[in-house]
């Protein structure tokens, strides 16, 4: 699974509080790519979350 942040990240931290193993939020949001597999379930559940569709999933 590919995961992706858009530069249209506003840094709200919905993706952090969903999926803490995945997502860091500074100024933006940020992918730990080793939290990624086995998480997929909550990628995709912050990824829906994200206000303004800036997570990519694929």
């Amino acid at each position: 699974m590919n995961v992706t942040i858009e530069d249209s990240c506003i840094g709200c931290g919905a993706c952090e509080s969903i999926c803490d193993a995945v997502f860091h939020v500074e100024d933006k949001a940020s992918v730990k790519e080793a939290g990624v597999s086995g998480n997929e379930a909550c990628v995709k559940e912050a990824a829906e979350a994200c206000p303004v569709g800036a997570i990519i999933v694929g």
